[in-house]
């Protein structure tokens, strides 16, 4: 089964990002092929694990089951980007102007409860982000262009209180994935 912990957003947050990937979706040059992000499907991921064997999923997810040593806190919707920063443009993503620390906390939180299952912490930064669009193909030269009108989109600062996280299963499938919540972590304080 391949597994992630993720943020749950509100409408609110989802209604923001719907609407910004509506702007981006007329505005990103039609060369680009871009899979759009269903709201359903919008999140705030925290930590992907990856695939891991059915056997090792029930002592996995109890190792992530008890309650985080941190505060709730409230999230708000930021600016729009491109991952990576430079070069051929793969995810379009909207960040976070609220709730970066926390996030980064829970991250850090959910690689030490990984370590012992062989799961090492990734080599690049934690970056908190909504996804909206990862980029299938995209032209030579189309990242410099579209990283210049992201810098126009701003969305309207949506925020959303977080005082939970949720381990998903993913279900791949041709018409795209199906996430399926196996375990909500609350926030202990």
């Amino acid at each position: 089964m391949r597994l992630f912990v993720a943020v749950e957003l509100n409408g609110d947050c989802i209604r923001v990002a719907t609407e910004t990937a509506a702007v981006l979706g007329r505005v990103v040059d039609p060369k680009i092929r871009a899979a759009w992000v269903s709201a359903a499907n919008m999140h705030l991921t925290v930590r992907f694990i990856g695939h891991i064997d059915d056997g090792r999923a029930p002592a996995m997810l109890e190792a992530l089951a008890p309650p985080l040593d941190l505060a709730p806190f409230d999230v708000e919707l930021g600016g729009c980007g491109v991952f990576p920063p430079s070069g051929p443009p793969r995810v379009i993503y909207i960040g976070l102007a609220q709730g970066l620390p926390s996030l980064a906390a829970m991250h850090e939180e959910f690689n030490r409860r990984l370590r012992p299952f062989g799961f090492e912490p990734e080599d690049r930064p934690f970056s908190a982000h909504l996804t909206l669009a990862r980029i299938k193909d995209a032209p030579k030269g189309a990242g410099t262009p579209l990283r210049e009108a992201l810098r126009h989109i701003q969305p309207s600062g949506a925020r959303a209180h977080v005082s939970n996280t949720t381990v998903f299963q993913s279900h791949l499938s041709p018409k795209g994935p199906r996430y399926e919540a196996l375990l909500q972590v609350p926030c202990r304080r």
